[in-house]
């Protein structure tokens, strides 16, 4: 019973952290992509904020496509190759998002440093947390000993 509660317990977990990150990824997705402000209706246009970071404002609709495709494979069922690459891809915004804020400089840590290293962490937490269903391959793969794969069908085809 202790062994179900806590599968429970992670399953919510997981579900908890991937739909809030798939709501991020839409909602800045969406937002990138009509080049709106930075809280949907309120704050720095998006364009102003890259422009501060260096960036040019065609990167907005990179993101801005990318962004919504991650949101949709981590919320579809299967995919395990697909939400490999969206994890990534989430993983990849949110960081590079800290490391240009800090390579332009701690003037706004609450809006260049914080909230993507936020998310950065709750995209991990969704990964680390999938169920088997949802992952490519083992994280750890188990090794055989010696007799075992000496043993097997594929080893004594080779």
């Amino acid at each position: 019973m202790k062994e179900d509660m806590k599968m429970k317990t992670k399953l919510i977990s997981y579900w908890v952290t991937t739909i809030f990150t798939a709501l991020e990824l839409v909602a800045g997705g969406v937002t990138d992509l009509i080049h709106g402000k930075t809280a949907l209706v309120a704050g720095e246009p998006v364009t102003e904020v890259l422009a501060h970071l260096g960036y040019p404002v065609y990167l907005l609709t990179i993101l801005g496509v990318w962004k919504l495709l991650a949101a949709i494979v981590l919320l579809a069922p299967r995919l395990p190759r697909l939400k490999e690459w969206a994890y990534a891809c989430a993983f990849f915004l949110y960081t590079g998002a800290v490391a240009s804020g800090i390579a332009r400089g701690f003037d706004d840590a609450g809006t260049f440093i914080w909230p993507p290293l936020i998310l950065a962490v709750l995209t991990l937490a969704s990964w680390a947390l999938r169920p088997q269903n949802r992952i490519l391959g083992a994280l750890f793969p188990r090794s055989h000993s010696r007799r075992e794969s000496a043993s097997s069908p594929q080893a004594t085809m080779s």
